[in-house]
Formats: C-alpha cells, structure tokens, sequence
C-alpha cells in the first residue's frame, strides 16, 4: 500500500521549498540515510499541522559529519556543527536545514532503531521515510523548557497511535526514566479520560513496578531536571551544590558540551 500523503504543514516561497528539495535528494544521492521529523512527523502519526518554516532531518550520528559534507561540498552551502553532541545546520541565505542527530540533553542519540522502525510517508510532496512515533515520545518527553513543553505533542501522538504502538521497545527507550514516561501517559489519562484504554494497563503497571524497584539515589546532591530543561535548573547546579546529570555518570554530556548549550539559551532558532 502506497504512503499516504502528508498533510503539508510547511508555508515556503519556491526558493526555499527548493533548497530542502535539493539537500533532501544530494543526502540520497550520496548514500547518507536521513528521516524527516519535526512538523513532517508529528502531522502524520498525529494529524496535527502546525505551520512551520523548519526542515528537520535526522541522521544516525556516525553519518552527522558526512551530512554536513555533502551540503557544503556538493551543495554549495554554510554549514555549521552548531552544538556537537546533537545539531547541525546547513543554510541558504535566511532558510536552513537542521541536521539532528541526537536531543540536547544527551539521553536520544539517533541510532539503528530509528531507523529500524521508519515510518513510510511524505514531505514536501515526495515520498520520505519518517521518524516513527516511539522515537518522537522518547525525544520530545524530556523537553519542558518555561518556554517549550511538548507534552501536548506527546498527548497527541498517544491519542492518535497508542493502539499501535510498540509499547516494549518505548518502555525500553526510558529505562531509568521511568518517571518521565508515567508523568506523560498518566497526564494522557487526564486529558483524554475516555481513552485512557489507549494507554495498555500492562505499561502502567510496569512503570509502577520499576518506579518501586528504585534503589535510593547515592548522590544526594544529584539534580536530573537539568534533562528536562536546560534553563529552568541553573540556580540549583551553579549556587545550590547540586550536581548536573547531564553529566558523567549519570549523564552522557560533557562541561564543554553542557557550557555550550547553556550559553545559547535564547539564542537558537
């Protein structure tokens, strides 16, 4: 069965629509592997459009600087490894394509499975491979920023596909976060109470059973919100003697990595 379209939830001039065409076929042309997410993603696994002038392709990371390559050199355009550990940038004058390859905190690296479990779809008109709904719950669970939180996003996809789901491999995703998971899908169960049934009696009862399985935290000074918003738990790691989680061991960022996206609160586009 063919995909079936997209709706289109990008509003561009021609030139812009053509750069995204253009990196879209130069990525395919040079072998690099790419799925389209952000807007693309979420109004086909969601049915929400919301209008937007991103591109989002995600890559594995091993193939982010390849990526980036092919649109400098056989491209012609600035690109730019805009934060290391997850994002870079290909742009053409005001229009730019990011290239994600991970999530700002560390914890969603884009690996095989991503792949594994690409989704058939459209973007721009043209079939592409989406991100698929797991991966989207998994990334977008830990982003609750003052002035981002895209638990609506997550509500959406689980009222849309929670039937389908692969409920395992998402539980899986969140090991040793199971709280953030259970606060998104028992919230679901408020905002849609007569769907909660979208949500398997299973997955909440694991969730409980892991969450009580914990064993007491050994760092007492440890702070784990700085996964969920990388503004909003400043004062407690830098005057309050918490330590960041983003960090080793807990976490898989290093100083230079976390200072670097620290210092570009407010600034990213």
């Amino acid at each position: 069965m063919p995909p079936q379209p997209t709706p289109d939830p990008l509003e561009l001039d021609e030139v812009t629509r053509a750069f995204y065409l253009r990196a879209m076929h130069l990525l395919e042309d040079a072998d690099v592997p790419y799925m389209v997410g952000g807007a693309y993603s979420l109004a086909h696994h969601a049915g929400i459009v919301r209008h937007t002038k991103d591109l989002d392709l995600f890559v594995r990371r091993d193939d982010r600087f390849r990526a980036l390559e092919v649109l400098e050199k056989q491209g012609g355009y600035r690109t730019e490894m805009v934060f290391p550990h997850w994002l870079g940038k290909a742009f053409d004058t005001d229009a730019f394509v990011d290239i994600i390859f991970g999530s700002g905190n560390g914890l969603c690296p884009v690996d095989e499975e991503w792949f594994a479990h690409a989704v058939d779809g459209t973007a721009l008109g043209r079939p592409a491979k989406l991100c698929p709904a797991e991966e989207i719950i998994w990334s977008k669970a830990f982003i609750q920023e003052r002035e981002r939180f895209d638990g609506a996003d997550i509500a959406h996809v689980i009222q849309a596909r929670g039937h389908a789901l692969d409920w395992s491999r998402l539980c899986r995703r969140f090991h040793g976060h199971e709280r953030v998971l259970l606060s998104h899908v028992l919230m679901f169960g408020y905002i849609y109470p007569a769907e909660r049934e979208q949500v398997p009696t299973w997955v909440m009862t694991s969730l409980y059973d892991a969450i009580r399985a914990e064993r007491p935290a050994k760092d007492a000074r440890l702070c784990r919100g700085t996964f969920l918003s990388r503004q909003q738990y400043l004062p407690d790691v830098r005057k309050r003697g918490y330590r960041d989680a983003r960090l080793a061991p807990t976490g898989k960022m290093n100083p230079d990595e976390v200072a670097h996206w620290t210092a570009a609160i407010g600034t990213i586009r």
